[in-house]
């Protein structure tokens, strides 16, 4: 199996319209997923914010900018 690396140079390498098909397909995918998966996941993106966070790599934004 390829690594993440690998199928990222790939799928930027596509054209706009295949781009959109992949992340249209990929975030279906995501429906997907259990509820127990979907948590986990979530919790390592909410890690993953936070460290870049602390890292000064990240900025916060008020609710009502973001609404």
């Amino acid at each position: 199996m390829a690594d993440l690396a690998e199928v990222l140079k790939n799928a930027l390498s596509l054209n706009v319209k295949d781009r959109a098909a992949l992340a249209e397909r990929l975030l279906a995918s995501l429906d997907e997923l259990d509820e127990e998966e979907a948590e986990r996941l979530w919790a390592q993106e909410a890690q993953r914010r936070l460290e870049e966070y602390r890292a000064g790599r990240a900025g916060v934004a008020e609710s009502p900018d973001v609404a």
